[in-house]
C-alpha cells in the first residue's frame, strides 16, 4: 500500500513538472513571437536623440534669440513685419526674421572685415568698407521679402479672374457663395485658392464671413482683390443677387488684366532699347567697322618712311 501511495505521489509530481515546464516554454514562444512583431517603446532620451541635430539644437536656439529679439523691439515695427510677412505667405515669423536680419548684418560685416585684413588694406578703409556691406547684410531680407510679397500678389492677381469665373458658374448652378469658394480651393493649388481654403476654416471655426473676407483682403494687399471683396460684402448688406455681382466683378477683371497686358506691351520697346544700345549695337559696330579699323589708323597715322 505504501509501494502505491508512493509511486501515485511520484507520478503527480512527474506530470506537474512536465506541465510547468510546457507552460514555461509556451510562454517563452509567445515572447520570442511578440518580439518579432512588437518594437520595444523607446526612451524619451532615444526619442530625442532620433531627431536630427537642426531640430534639436539649432531651431531651439534660434527660436529663443527670436523671441529675446522681438520683445525688445518696438510694437509697431513688428505689426509692420507681421503684416508684410502676411502678405509674402508666412514664410516665417517676425522674430525669425529679425533674428536672420541680424545674423546677415553681422556675418557680411566680420566676413568683410577678415577679407579686407587679409588683403592688407588699411585701417579706416576696412572699417568703411566692413560697415557698407553690414548695411548690405541688413537690406538683402528686406529685399527677399519685398520679392516674394510682389511675387504672390502677382500670382493672385494672375489667377483671380478665372476664379471668379469659376465662382459665377457655380453660383449660377446654384450652389452658394461658400460651397463655390470650396469649388476654388479643390480645384486649384496656388496662393488665391489657398486664401480661399483659409476663409472658409475661418468661418467654419465661427468668425463672419464678412470679418473672414476683410482679413483675405489685409493678408493679400491685392487691389482688385479688395475691390471684389468690397463688392461682395456689399451685396451681402443689401441683398443683392451674389452671381450679378460676380458677374459684373469678372467682366471688369478681364478689362483690367486686358488693361495690363497693353500697357506692358507698351512697355516692351522701351524696356528693348537698353539691351539693343549696350549689347547688341556694340557687337554690331565692331562687325561692321573692325575690317576697316586698320584702313582709318593709317589714313590717319600714315607709317613713317
Amino acid at each position: 500500500m505504501l509501494l502505491v501511495i508512493l509511486g501515485a505521489l511520484l507520478a503527480i509530481v512527474v506530470i506537474l513538472v512536465v506541465v510547468g515546464l510546457s507552460g514555461r516554454r509556451s510562454q517563452s514562444e509567445i515572447a520570442e513571437r511578440l518580439a518579432q512583431f512588437a518594437e520595444r517603446p523607446l526612451t524619451l532620451e532615444e526619442i530625442e536623440f532620433q531627431k536630427p541635430f537642426r531640430e534639436r539644437v539649432l531651431i531651439p536656439i534660434s527660436n529663443a534669440i527670436s523671441n529675446f529679439i522681438a520683445r525688445r523691439m518696438p510694437r509697431q515695427t513688428m505689426e509692420r513685419l507681421r503684416s508684410r510677412l502676411e502678405m509674402a505667405g508666412n514664410p516665417m515669423t517676425a522674430g525669425v526674421f529679425m533674428f536672420v536680419q541680424l545674423a546677415c548684418t553681422v556675418l557680411l560685416g566680420v566676413l568683410g572685415f577678415v577679407i579686407l585684413g587679409l588683403t592688407g588694406e588699411s585701417g579706416g578703409n576696412r572699417i568703411l568698407y566692413s560697415l557698407v556691406l553690414a548695411i548690405v547684410g541688413y537690406a538683402l531680407p528686406n529685399v527677399w521679402l519685398n520679392g516674394r510679397v510682389n511675387g504672390r500678389k502677382k500670382s493672385i492677381v494672375k489667377s483671380l479672374p478665372d476664379a471668379i469665373d469659376l465662382l459665377t458658374i457655380s453660383v449660377e448652378a446654384g450652389l452658394g457663395f461658400d460651397l463655390a469658394m470650396q469649388r476654388v480651393a479643390e480645384k486649384w493649388d496656388n496662393d488665391l485658392s489657398r486664401e480661399f481654403a483659409r476663409v472658409l476654416a475661418d468661418i467654419r471655426l465661427g468668425k463672419n464671413r464678412r470679418d473672414a473676407l476683410r482679413e483675405l483682403t489685409a493678408r493679400t494687399g491685392v487691389p482688385d482683390l479688395s475691390t471684389f471683396v468690397a463688392a461682395v460684402i456689399q451685396a451681402d448688406q443689401l441683398g443683392v443677387s451674389i452671381a450679378k455681382i460676380l458677374r459684373v466683378q469678372s467682366d471688369q477683371l478681364r478689362i483690367r488684366r486686358r488693361q495690363r497686358a497693353e500697357e506692358l506691351a507698351h512697355q516692351a520697346p522701351i524696356k528693348m532699347l537698353f539691351p539693343l544700345v549696350f549689347l547688341i549695337f556694340p557687337a554690331m559696330f565692331v562687325v561692321i567697322l573692325g575690317p576697316a579699323a586698320p584702313t582709318i589708323y593709317t589714313a590717319f597715322f600714315p607709317p613713317e618712311k
